[in-house]
Protein backbone atom coordinates (compact mmCIF):
# COMPACT_ATOMS: atom_id res chain seq x y z
CA UNK A 1 0.00 0.00 0.00
CA UNK A 2 2.90 2.40 0.61
CA UNK A 3 5.00 1.87 -2.33
CA UNK A 4 0.90 2.17 -4.36
CA UNK A 5 1.04 5.65 -2.55
CA UNK A 6 4.39 6.30 -3.34
CA UNK A 7 3.92 5.87 -6.76
CA UNK A 8 1.01 7.55 -7.77
CA UNK A 9 2.57 10.76 -5.36
CA UNK A 10 5.77 10.73 -7.73
CA UNK A 11 4.00 10.46 -10.66
CA UNK A 12 1.67 13.59 -9.67
CA UNK A 13 5.21 15.53 -8.86
CA UNK A 14 6.32 14.39 -12.34
CA UNK A 15 2.84 15.73 -13.81
CA UNK A 16 3.55 19.05 -12.65
CA UNK A 17 6.54 19.71 -14.04
CA UNK A 18 6.28 21.05 -17.34
CA UNK A 19 8.32 18.98 -19.86
CA UNK A 20 10.32 22.40 -21.68
CA UNK A 21 11.46 23.46 -17.90
CA UNK A 22 15.11 23.76 -17.38
CA UNK A 23 14.53 23.24 -13.90
CA UNK A 24 12.51 19.99 -14.07
CA UNK A 25 15.21 17.99 -13.02
CA UNK A 26 15.65 19.60 -10.04
CA UNK A 27 11.81 20.17 -9.28
CA UNK A 28 11.70 16.76 -9.59
CA UNK A 29 14.41 15.64 -7.35
CA UNK A 30 12.80 17.94 -4.57
CA UNK A 31 9.35 16.75 -5.16
CA UNK A 32 10.41 13.07 -4.64
CA UNK A 33 12.66 13.71 -1.50
CA UNK A 34 9.57 15.79 -0.33
CA UNK A 35 6.85 12.93 -0.58
CA UNK A 36 9.31 10.18 0.15
CA UNK A 37 10.26 11.80 3.85
CA UNK A 38 6.54 12.75 4.30
CA UNK A 39 5.59 9.07 3.41
CA UNK A 40 8.99 7.64 5.16
CA UNK A 41 7.77 9.96 8.22
CA UNK A 42 4.78 8.53 9.30
CA UNK A 43 5.25 4.84 7.95
CA UNK A 44 5.04 1.96 10.98
CA UNK A 45 8.55 0.17 11.44
CA UNK A 46 7.65 -2.58 12.51
CA UNK A 47 4.39 -5.09 13.65
CA UNK A 48 4.84 -3.93 17.20
CA UNK A 49 3.53 -0.51 15.67
CA UNK A 50 6.05 1.99 16.46
CA UNK A 51 6.85 4.70 14.57
CA UNK A 52 9.91 6.50 12.73
CA UNK A 53 7.80 9.32 12.54
CA UNK A 54 7.69 9.80 16.19
CA UNK A 55 11.10 11.48 16.44
CA UNK A 56 13.09 13.67 14.14
CA UNK A 57 15.39 11.46 12.34
CA UNK A 58 18.18 9.04 12.15
CA UNK A 59 21.66 10.09 13.24
CA UNK A 60 24.91 8.17 10.98
CA UNK A 61 28.06 7.61 11.97
CA UNK A 62 30.39 9.49 13.97
CA UNK A 63 26.95 12.36 14.43
CA UNK A 64 25.47 9.86 16.99
CA UNK A 65 28.36 10.53 19.61
CA UNK A 66 28.90 14.42 18.91
CA UNK A 67 24.89 14.61 19.06
CA UNK A 68 24.48 12.54 22.37
CA UNK A 69 28.10 14.59 23.82
CA UNK A 70 25.64 17.75 23.29
CA UNK A 71 22.67 16.10 24.70
CA UNK A 72 24.60 15.27 27.74
CA UNK A 73 26.10 18.83 27.98
CA UNK A 74 23.18 20.55 27.78
CA UNK A 75 21.39 18.42 30.39
CA UNK A 76 24.59 18.05 32.40
CA UNK A 77 24.30 22.48 32.42
CA UNK A 78 20.38 22.61 33.02
CA UNK A 79 20.09 19.97 35.86
CA UNK A 80 23.16 21.12 37.63
CA UNK A 81 21.73 21.89 40.71
CA UNK A 82 19.59 18.88 41.15
CA UNK A 83 22.93 17.04 40.48
CA UNK A 84 24.65 18.97 43.06
CA UNK A 85 21.78 17.85 45.66
CA UNK A 86 22.10 14.22 44.09
CA UNK A 87 18.18 14.16 42.51
CA UNK A 88 19.37 13.74 39.27
CA UNK A 89 22.18 11.65 38.37
CA UNK A 90 22.95 11.59 34.50
CA UNK A 91 25.38 8.36 33.16
CA UNK A 92 26.84 7.54 29.78
CA UNK A 93 26.78 3.66 28.60
CA UNK A 94 28.34 1.94 25.80
CA UNK A 95 26.05 2.13 22.83
CA UNK A 96 25.87 5.66 23.29
CA UNK A 97 23.14 5.93 25.45
CA UNK A 98 22.24 8.38 28.05
CA UNK A 99 20.68 7.29 31.53
CA UNK A 100 19.17 9.72 34.00
CA UNK A 101 18.28 8.49 37.70
CA UNK A 102 15.40 10.32 39.28
CA UNK A 103 15.74 10.23 43.32
CA UNK A 104 12.72 8.72 45.07
CA UNK A 105 12.97 11.36 47.51
CA UNK A 106 11.98 14.04 45.55
CA UNK A 107 9.88 12.52 42.84
CA UNK A 108 7.18 10.70 44.84
CA UNK A 109 5.92 10.25 47.95
CA UNK A 110 5.73 6.90 49.87
CA UNK A 111 3.08 4.63 47.83
CA UNK A 112 2.03 7.68 45.72
CA UNK A 113 2.18 7.88 41.60
CA UNK A 114 1.88 11.83 41.72
CA UNK A 115 4.65 13.42 41.10
CA UNK A 116 5.70 15.80 43.73
CA UNK A 117 5.32 19.61 43.26
CA UNK A 118 8.74 20.91 44.48
CA UNK A 119 10.03 18.44 41.30
CA UNK A 120 8.12 20.07 38.15
CA UNK A 121 10.48 22.54 37.92
CA UNK A 122 13.32 20.11 37.15
CA UNK A 123 11.07 17.99 34.71
CA UNK A 124 10.68 21.38 32.90
CA UNK A 125 14.26 21.35 32.50
CA UNK A 126 14.42 18.71 31.46
CA UNK A 127 11.54 18.68 28.92
CA UNK A 128 13.42 21.71 27.24
CA UNK A 129 16.21 19.86 26.31
CA UNK A 130 14.42 16.57 25.49
CA UNK A 131 12.16 18.71 23.25
CA UNK A 132 15.65 20.16 21.42
CA UNK A 133 16.79 17.23 21.14
CA UNK A 134 14.51 14.95 19.70
CA UNK A 135 16.53 12.22 17.71
CA UNK A 136 16.37 10.35 20.57
CA UNK A 137 13.23 7.46 21.85
CA UNK A 138 12.76 8.72 25.83
CA UNK A 139 12.26 5.06 27.86
CA UNK A 140 10.95 5.49 31.32
CA UNK A 141 10.98 2.89 33.55
CA UNK A 142 9.55 2.71 37.19
CA UNK A 143 11.00 0.70 40.21
CA UNK A 144 10.05 -0.09 43.47
CA UNK A 145 11.43 -1.83 46.60
CA UNK A 146 10.10 -5.27 47.80
CA UNK A 147 7.47 -3.43 50.75
CA UNK A 148 3.96 -4.78 50.05
CA UNK A 149 2.52 -7.33 47.16
CA UNK A 150 4.80 -8.16 44.39
CA UNK A 151 1.28 -7.35 42.49
CA UNK A 152 0.81 -4.02 43.99
CA UNK A 153 4.31 -2.89 43.29
CA UNK A 154 4.44 -3.53 39.76
CA UNK A 155 1.44 -1.58 38.89
CA UNK A 156 2.66 1.61 41.14
CA UNK A 157 5.94 1.30 38.86
CA UNK A 158 4.06 0.95 35.65
CA UNK A 159 2.23 3.93 36.98
CA UNK A 160 4.70 6.45 38.01
CA UNK A 161 6.64 6.14 34.55
CA UNK A 162 3.22 7.08 33.14
CA UNK A 163 3.08 10.08 35.68
CA UNK A 164 6.43 11.05 34.37
CA UNK A 165 5.39 10.84 30.68
CA UNK A 166 2.13 12.41 31.04
CA UNK A 167 4.25 15.72 32.56
CA UNK A 168 6.72 15.31 29.57
CA UNK A 169 4.23 15.29 27.30
CA UNK A 170 2.54 18.16 28.66
CA UNK A 171 5.51 20.07 28.27
CA UNK A 172 6.41 19.88 24.60
CA UNK A 173 8.38 16.43 23.93
CA UNK A 174 5.86 14.38 21.63
CA UNK A 175 4.32 11.11 23.47
CA UNK A 176 5.02 8.94 20.08
CA UNK A 177 8.54 9.09 21.12
CA UNK A 178 8.51 7.81 25.38
CA UNK A 179 7.99 4.37 25.63
CA UNK A 180 7.34 3.88 29.65
CA UNK A 181 7.46 0.58 31.45
CA UNK A 182 7.21 -0.87 35.29
CA UNK A 183 9.84 -3.13 36.21
CA UNK A 184 8.25 -3.29 40.45
CA UNK A 185 10.54 -4.52 42.37
CA UNK A 186 12.52 -7.04 40.35
CA UNK A 187 15.75 -4.62 39.42
CA UNK A 188 17.15 -3.81 42.62
CA UNK A 189 20.02 -1.60 43.43
CA UNK A 190 20.74 -2.11 46.98
CA UNK A 191 19.46 -4.10 49.77
CA UNK A 192 15.84 -3.73 50.75
CA UNK A 193 16.83 -5.05 54.40
CA UNK A 194 17.27 -1.58 55.33
CA UNK A 195 15.61 1.65 55.03
CA UNK A 196 18.26 3.85 52.77
CA UNK A 197 18.35 0.49 50.37
CA UNK A 198 14.84 0.41 49.95
CA UNK A 199 14.99 4.55 49.10
CA UNK A 200 17.49 3.86 46.61
CA UNK A 201 15.40 0.91 44.86
CA UNK A 202 12.21 3.25 44.50
CA UNK A 203 13.18 5.19 41.59
CA UNK A 204 12.35 6.45 38.00
CA UNK A 205 15.77 5.62 35.44
CA UNK A 206 15.03 7.88 32.07
CA UNK A 207 17.30 6.25 28.63
CA UNK A 208 17.59 8.28 26.20
CA UNK A 209 18.37 6.03 23.54
CA UNK A 210 19.96 7.55 20.28
CA UNK A 211 18.09 6.68 16.74
CA UNK A 212 21.00 5.34 14.32
CA UNK A 213 20.29 4.93 10.46
CA UNK A 214 19.96 1.87 9.64
CA UNK A 215 19.48 0.56 13.17
CA UNK A 216 16.33 2.69 13.96
CA UNK A 217 14.35 -0.26 15.61
CA UNK A 218 17.12 -0.60 18.40
CA UNK A 219 16.34 2.92 19.64
CA UNK A 220 12.97 1.66 20.32
CA UNK A 221 13.69 -1.54 22.06
CA UNK A 222 13.37 -1.82 26.10
CA UNK A 223 16.71 -0.75 27.94
CA UNK A 224 18.37 -3.79 29.40
CA UNK A 225 21.39 -3.04 30.70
Amino acid sequence: MKKTIFAISVSLALAGCAADDPHKRAKTGAAIGAIAGAVLGHQVHDSRGRYVGAVGGALAGAAVGNYMDKQQAELERKLAEERRQHEIEIQRLNDETLKLNLSSEVTFDVNSDRIKPGFKGSLNKLSTVLSDYDKTVVHVIGHTDSTGAASYNQSLSERRAQAVKTYLASHNVSSERVRTEGRGESEPIASNATSDGRQMNRRVEIFLKPVKEGSEAQAFESPRY
